[in-house]
């Protein structure tokens, strides 16, 4: 790969753009060592501290990974900790576990049309993703235009290279396979491919070691970078090992892949082809597909792709994002590449988009990211949609922000980020500046669930609506009617309403529903049918739930389109306060529009969460370490693992963790907390274990509560009293 391997954003501005292949190679290799030795310096202060977003790989003063500390994700660097196994010791293994399943099925093969595939190179990657119950930088690099995505893959330039389990969770959770890497390279390279080749019995070891770690972790591959020059007769035992770990993938994790990059050749040089063909073919023979380096011609698409056939979508042409030497310039010019690869019918690799994070485009990441990526949709087009199965959740959440709501309640004000807690994302056209209402995911305006919202704000007159697309897809009804639900906050009159696109079955008939909390009678015959939905007040104050059933059998829902409008109310109806004046002191126009969709759930009308009862749960706390300090005060560390003493069929993926510290004077006996006891938002867990770690535990505590929130698969959680809990007692002087 030709991306720097470490945090080196200067660096790369002092490289010309556009330089050899091999004198970049040399010049990374010095650089490499010395940013090494620099990195290891930084590594020993900063690691201990999550708000950090540049934190790299673990330093060497770490303690030994079977201690307990803050979990976080790492790779595996030697051939000796691979073979030995023992990642599966490690303290951090069982919180780096994905728990989403691929939406659809693992066993879900690759579409048969032309994909794109995304790998993601960072800085020497695990920065703000490695902590995987959080870290504080509301600024964190995040993907969220994966509608437009097949494949992503993890990569950095240590051996084995595990995907952080934030990563898998959103990615599965919008149907996106995701791999690892194993990559050889450098003179440390070379020595690791003289063991593992060294026979055909060493070959297939190391190829199930990996095939063990992808399956056990719950990702979905590999991809396979051997970029050393290696001899003639260690060729047979690399297809050997390419061709094992295929096999051994497709046995314990159905649907996955194994990806062969455009590297050595079957003479055992390192030199990259830039095309599929003689030199590569037979190990893109023996796997599921090839990456191809990204420094080809104009015509390399299309002898590639008569050279894989009828294979041709398993060709993946690499598109460097920073420009080096790649076909049309990367950077802004990446439609360039995509529409040369579309006319050629051929797969597409786009190497390094966190470019538009790490070179700081203006005017901001989130705009210059959705501009950048709508060059890749106007370009490649929308080929995956929102998925077809219910129930359908979504709560617009990014995996960052800057507080955190539980059902519209607030719960936590401090900036925090998690790609593990993304939602479903929407569909949102590029703001376009001459449309009366921008639309938008503000990551500052007030949630319903997590710290997303999608909010519509700009001008509005009275007797016209304003439409804008959140979803597309297809959802194919049955005879059992539809629930729908979405949560709405705005201000005045300002209403916010779902325009629901169907098509029949066969296709010949189209119909458009409006579901809608106000009277619509000046443009309600703009819609087949109108649905009233019905109004009910949130828990929280200004949040209102909106819902409505629907029987569309045989239809698909191909659509979901929020509309604006306004409610025949008075337009002096009071607005929130903080909104009543603009930024000059002045009253607020009475055209003024806005409001904020906080959440919307799908599902067929007889589904319900079903959670088990308290008494279910079988609590564990284990590594409980007591700091005390001379003013009486304590500090815990202590990890809760929870499971149901009968498994059943039930599916949880995600738990709210709070704390209850009950006082002496309250006895502190289990089960004595009062509704008055405040329950402190600690996090969220997406596994069946959290670690709790520096909690600082005043003198006058005897009892602490460790609520664990069950949350459905639909969105809804379990009451906090009703919810399972751990009890710890406070350890005495």
């Amino acid at each position: 790969m030709l991306k720097l391997g470490f945090n080196g954003g200067m660096i790369h501005q002092l490289l010309v753009v556009y330089i050899n292949r091999q004198f970049l190679i040399k010049v990374r290799h010095i650089l490499r060592s010395f940013v090494a030795a620099v990195q290891t310096s930084y590594d020993f202060v900063s690691m201990a501290n999550p708000k950090s977003e540049s934190v790299s790989e673990p330093s060497v003063s770490e303690p030994p990974r079977t201690q307990p500390s803050v979990p976080i994700s790492y790779p595996i660097k030697t051939l000796e900790e691979l073979e030995s196994r023992s990642y599966f010791d490690s303290f951090h293994y069982p919180f780096n576990r994905a728990s989403v399943p691929i939406l659809n099925g693992d066993s879900s093969s690759l579409p048969q049309r032309r994909r794109l595939l995304v790998c993601h190179d960072m800085a020497g990657g695990y920065l703000d993703d490695k902590w995987i119950q959080g870290g504080t930088n509301p600024d964190a690099y995040a993907i969220w235009h994966w509608h437009l995505i097949d494949v992503f893959v993890y990569f950095s330039h240590s051996l084995v290279t595990l995907p952080p389990p934030s990563w898998t969770n959103t990615a599965h959770r919008h149907g996106v396979k995701v791999l690892g890497t194993f990559i050889s390279e450098w003179d440390e390279g070379r020595a690791v491919c003289d063991t593992l080749l060294s026979t055909k019995e060493t070959a297939h070891m190391y190829a199930e070691r990996l095939a063990e770690l992808a399956a056990d972790l719950g990702f979905d591959g590999w991809l396979i970078n051997m970029e050393v020059n290696l001899d003639q007769g260690q060729i047979p035992n690399l297809k050997e090992f390419v061709d094992h770990l295929s096999l051994t993938m497709h046995s314990s994790v159905p649907g996955s892949l194994v990806l062969w990059y455009d590297s050595v050749t079957v003479d055992g040089k390192l030199n990259w082809q830039d095309q599929l063909n003689e030199q590569n073919k037979p190990f893109f023979d023996i796997c599921d597909g090839i990456f191809v380096n990204y420094t080809w011609k104009e015509d390399y698409p299309r002898l590639s792709a008569a050279v894989a056939s009828e294979r041709k979508f398993d060709v993946y042409m690499g598109i460097d994002v920073f420009g080096r030497n790649t076909y049309g310039g990367g950077q802004w010019n990446v439609n360039v590449a995509l529409d040369l690869l579309r006319k050629n019918d051929v797969s597409a690799a786009i190497f390094a988009p966190g470019w538009v994070y790490e070179t700081k485009q203006a005017p901001d990441f989130e705009t210059a990211q959705n501009s950048w990526w709508g060059l890749v949709e106007k370009s490649w087009g929308v080929l995956r949609n929102f998925p077809g199965q219910l129930p359908f959740y979504t709560n617009f959440d990014q995996g960052r922000g800057y507080h955190i709501s539980v059902d519209g309640d607030n719960v936590s004000d401090t900036a925090w980020c998690n790609i593990s807690s993304q939602g479903f994302q929407p569909q949102i056209k590029l703001v376009d500046p001459a449309n009366s209402i921008q639309v938008s995911v503000d990551l500052k305006e007030a949630s319903y669930s997590g710290g997303g919202n999608i909010t519509f704000k700009g001008s509005l007159e009275d007797k016209t609506y304003f439409e804008s697309k959140i979803f597309q897809g297809g959802f194919l009804l049955s005879e059992l009617p539809v629930h729908f639900m979405y949560t709405v906050k705005s201000d005045g009159n300002s209403s916010l309403g779902l325009k629901l696109q169907f098509t029949s079955t066969g296709g010949d008939r189209r119909a458009s529903v409006l579901l809608a909390s106000r009277a619509v009678n000046h443009f309600s015959n703009k819609f087949s049918k109108v649905i009233m939905t019905r109004e009910r007040k949130g828990l929280s104050s200004g949040w209102v739930i909106n819902e409505g059933v629907i029987a569309m059998n045989g239809y698909t829902l191909t659509e979901i389109d929020a509309v604006c409008y306004r409610s025949d109310s008075s337009v002096n109806e009071i607005r929130w306060q903080h909104r009543s004046n603009d930024n000059d002191g002045t009253l607020a126009s009475p055209s003024d529009y806005f409001a904020v969709l906080g959440h919307i759930t799908i599902k067929t009308s007889g589904y319900r969460s079903d959670f088990p009862v308290s008494s279910s749960w079988l609590f564990d706390g284990t590594c409980i370490k007591w700091t005390s300090d001379p003013q009486g005060s304590k500090t815990l560390d202590v990890k809760i693992s929870w499971k149901l003493k009968n498994e059943n069929n039930y599916q949880f993926l995600k738990f709210n963790v709070y704390l209850v510290k009950l006082s002496k004077q309250a006895g502190g006996n289990p089960g004595t907390a009062s509704e008055d006891d405040v329950k402190e938002y600690l996090g969220v867990a997406h596994v069946s274990s959290f670690y709790v770690s520096d909690l600082k535990v005043p003198s006058d505590t005897s009892t602490l509560k460790f609520i664990i929130q069950v949350c459905g698969i639909d969105g809804t959680i379990q009451e906090l009293d009703e919810s399972p809990y751990y009890e710890l007692e406070v350890e005495g002087p």
